[in-house]
């Protein structure tokens, strides 16, 4: 197995990029939104890998991110989510989204990513629920809800995000959206006509 790679951008096409590593370049797939996708040619790249292996071809793909890697391997164990569709969640998403739109259940945010339907974003919630609740990574839920403490303001916010989600809405979308209004001392009335605002 190869763990990572480290060596230079030599080469980026449409969701891979080319790492010289002493005058050997390795092709990798990699998320559109990586680190490595988005570094300059020429320069040096490190993008933790797993190789998978099938009949007909044998492919890397890699992540800027232990984290990503970590998730890339959850999401294939899913049934109906191969290796482009995980790559496709991944390049969606961040880490940290994702996560959060698992672990609140919004199945809804990841038929954003392409190849993702309703059936099998609700699948990816029902099996990986758990597994990214527990793995030992910040928990998104706990993060976001502190970050609504720390901007003041912490009871009209709660409600809102109630209120949000009597309007339909998922309580990781309704979360989110309140995370991003930076006012502070509004009412409850407020904070969800600057919420929806986000949510559009």
């Amino acid at each position: 197995m190869i763990g990572f790679i480290r060596g230079i951008l030599a080469e980026k096409g449409a969701g891979y990029i080319i790492i010289d590593v002493n005058g050997v370049g390795y092709e990798i797939y990699v998320p559109s939104n990586s680190g490595a996708y988005l570094a300059g040619e020429g320069q040096e790249v490190t993008v933790y890998t797993v190789m998978m292996v099938r009949e007909d071809d044998v492919s890397l793909y890699g992540f800027s991110r232990r984290g990503e890697l970590d998730a890339f391997k959850k999401l294939i164990t899913v049934n109906g989510v191969g290796a482009k569709a995980g790559l496709s969640i991944l390049s969606a998403f961040t880490l940290e989204q994702l996560q959060q739109a698992i672990v609140f259940e919004d199945s809804k945010s990841l038929t954003k990513a392409n190849g993702v339907g309703k059936k099998t974003a609700e699948r990816i919630v029902l099996e990986l629920k758990d597994k990214f609740q527990t793995d030992g990574a910040e928990d998104p839920v706990s993060s976001d809800m502190e970050g609504l403490v720390s901007q003041g303001g912490e009871g009209s916010r709660s409600e809102a995000v109630t209120a949000l989600i009597a309007l339909g809405y998922t309580r990781g979308e309704a979360t989110s959206a309140l995370v991003r209004v930076k006012d502070q001392d509004l009412t409850v009335e407020e904070y969800i006509k600057l919420a929806l605002k986000n949510l559009f």
